[in-house]
């Protein structure tokens, strides 16, 4: 957020932050008081437009409801400030199985909600906020595409969103549940629906919306009939980057041709390099506010929340094919800053960049103790709400941790870590009691969701290598010890739920699925696919040649990837019993079976036709995988269905680690250089 006036001393009620002025906007300039019009807000130039955008993404971490409250009250103090010139939008990932997801369908939200429904307190939030339009981002589509329309249409009491949905390059029409919802692009932004773009006025302009979705949405979600395009998308090659901008480019055309000079793009591109490629590719886009990749942008005078740093300035600014400028912003999810940008147009459209104020514009976190504004009441309602339904999960302990585990998508996406190896672990166990035969785990990183346990800044520090990580913290109110591992911290962690399937690979197939593991590894990108392995040694080299993105599995034609070493089977006890690969090359019979466990959502091709494999793992085209999935149940938590990953870990950790026994798990994360499972030959 950006410092208070520093010739202003407030004094702190409650959460509310009372300033002895009124009328006083969040500024830096010590010299300077801003008093906006209540009605037109300001404008440096009479004949120029000027209008201000307030963003988010991700709601998709830890929870947004720790934040909402405070996230809330800036978007209605900064709305205050400009009623007639603000627009609030969102890049996608409103929401995503987890806690807050399935606490909103219990009975007891259906006075907040009207109808309860899996989801459905995060719409409510944004309902109350007052969103005006959401691009499509993946985890919207992790329940799949029957829940999602649920979420957007009207239900008995349920108002459903009262906001659109856009994405210009899905079509809608040939999925069952979301094609009743799709309305024509263009139009003026219609509640309960889907489109590829709308429109919304702000103080008598017309400002075109349009949406756009990473190309990949069929790897990493549960697209349905949705067919999404470009269909082949690797986002390093220069080819697929201009033909995804020739997917957008004829959506923008339109609004265009319609009359509309200022244009947003809503873009959830998971990594915001394509979202700065689409910048200098499209013409006639003014704004594109990114999604999906959690990148913090914010300028010198922004105050971060303790131990955030800056990926990037606050905005990015590029020029069009038509050296026109482009804007493109972003901030952190999970609603802990909301962005700020305040523009202006000339009469042509065109951006103003000489009008942008740091001191103004940036990115606002939304820590309790600078609150300037008072939550929204309704928000607050659902919250609280919410809130008590979460809260008697957390008193369902399952065991015990003596350290911090690390579930943090800067790690599990990047390397081997201790929650990682844990719920791998605890998978392989509860495979083997199905079938003694099964030697190997294998899940993607990007499964794991978030940390279990604390991570603390020191106060007065910034420097994020002074974080303390410590095991979860003792919740008195209800009974939770220190270090207990509640059934909240896995429905959080591991939010997805996945069941476990069992699969038969060779020798040779199961090295292309490690290929393809540390395919997406390069600097800075944090790809879904990294695994996170039990009963296996692997050791790769990122900086050699990566395979190539095809879900069909190579084996012992693979013509490309040479990341993959080494690779061994190990027992428990750590000792190889299995040579797979050694400098690269697969050892012994290329065609011996191995039996291993692995989450459903990757092997969803796996005998079904026209099924992609999650995160594009390459399992179509196995020899003889034999598919089963788990259903062994140990019967004593019950909470999550049997066969999932959330029962695995459970009864794990009430097997290896309860309560009762007063020993926690206590391998404590390691840095790369030291792990053991995971070996990266670059370092």
């Amino acid at each position: 957020m950006k410092t208070l006036i520093n010739k202003l001393a407030p004094v702190m009620l409650g959460s509310l932050l009372v300033l002895p002025m009124a009328g006083c906007e969040l500024n830096d300039d010590d010299d300077t008081q801003s008093s906006p019009d209540n009605s037109q807000g300001q404008q440096s130039s009479s004949n120029n437009f000027q209008m201000q955008l307030l963003h988010f993404a991700d709601i998709d971490g830890q929870g947004g409801a720790a934040d909402v409250r405070h996230f809330s009250a800036l978007v209605d103090g900064f709305r205050a400030e400009y009623p007639e010139k603000t627009l609030l939008v969102s890049s996608g990932d409103n929401l995503i199985p987890g806690p807050e997801f399935f606490a909103a369908g219990d009975d007891s939200m259906a006075d907040v909600l009207g109808e309860p429904g899996n989801g459905r307190a995060n719409i409510a939030w944004l309902n109350a906020m007052g969103v005006q339009a959401s691009v499509v981002g993946n985890h919207d589509l992790d329940a799949g595409t029957e829940a999602f329309a649920e979420l957007i249409g009207e239900e008995g009491e349920w108002p459903g969103a009262q906001f659109p949905y856009l994405a210009a390059n899905i079509d809608f029409t040939a999925d069952s549940t979301t094609a009743p919802l799709l309305v024509d692009a263009g139009q003026s932004a219609q509640a309960n629906s889907v489109a590829a773009s709308a429109t919304v006025t702000v103080n008598g302009e017309t400002i075109g919306l349009l949406g756009a979705s990473v190309p990949t949405l069929p790897s990493i979600t549960s697209t349905g009939g949705l067919t999404i395009t470009p269909d082949e998308f690797d986002s390093s090659v220069e080819a697929d980057l201009d033909a995804l901008a020739a997917e957008l480019q004829p959506k923008v055309d339109e609004l265009v041709d319609a009359g509309v000079n200022k244009i947003v793009m809503l873009a959830h591109m998971q990594q915001i390099d394509i979202e700065k490629a689409l910048a200098t590719r499209l013409t006639d886009v003014d704004i594109i506010v990114a999604g999906g990749s959690n990148t913090l942008l914010a300028d010198g005078n922004d105050t971060l929340r303790a131990g955030d740093t800056p990926a990037d300035n606050y905005p990015l600014s590029y020029s069009s094919p038509q050296d026109e400028p482009v804007l493109v912003v972003n901030t952190d999810g999970d609603l802990q800053y909301l962005g700020r940008l305040i523009v202006e147009f000339d009469e042509q459209g065109v951006l103003q960049t000489d009008a942008l104020d740091p001191a103004v514009n940036g990115a606002y976190a939304t820590d309790i103790v600078t609150q300037p504004f008072d939550p929204n009441e309704r928000v607050v309602d659902i919250t609280d709400t919410l809130d008590s339904v979460i809260e008697a999960k957390d008193g369902n302990v399952l065991g015990l941790t003596e350290v911090y585990l690390d579930g943090r998508r800067s790690q599990v996406r990047t390397e081997e870590t201790n929650l990682g190896n844990l719920t791998a672990d605890a998978n392989l166990w509860l495979a083997k009691q199905e079938d003694p035969s099964v030697q190997v785990s294998l899940k993607n990183g990007g499964g794991i969701r978030s940390d279990i346990g604390q991570a603390l800044q020191p106060p007065g520090s910034n420097d994020p290598s002074e974080i303390e990580f410590l095991p979860p913290a003792e919740n008195t109110a209800i009974g939770k010890p220190e270090g207990a591992i509640s059934q909240l911290d896995l429905e959080t962690s591991l939010r997805f739920n996945n069941g476990l399937t069992l699969l038969t690979v060779s020798a040779a197939e199961l090295a292309d699925i490690m290929e393809h593991a540390f395919a997406g590894t390069e600097d800075g990108a944090t790809p879904g696919q990294f695994p996170q392995i039990a009963g296996l040694q692997a050791t790769f080299d990122p900086t050699q040649a990566a395979r190539s993105a095809n879900d069909t599995n190579q084996a012992e034609v693979n013509i490309n990837g040479d990341r993959l070493r080494e690779l061994e089977i190990v027992d428990s006890n750590g000792a190889v019993v299995d040579d797979i690969v050694t400098n690269g090359v697969v050892q012994g019979s290329a065609t011996r079976e191995i039996r291993l466990v692995i989450l459903d959502f990757i092997a969803k091709c796996v005998g079904a036709v026209g099924e992609s494999c999650g995160d594009g793992y390459p399992l179509n085209g196995l020899t003889n995988p034999n598919r089963v999935d788990v259903s062994f149940d140990p019967g004593q938590q019950d909470f999550a269905d049997p066969g999932s990953e959330q029962d695995a870990l459970a009864e794990y950790l009430n097997d290896q680690f309860p309560v009762s026994g007063g020993t926690g798990y206590n391998k404590a994360e390691t840095a790369p250089g030291s792990d053991t499972r995971i070996v990266d030959d670059s370092l």
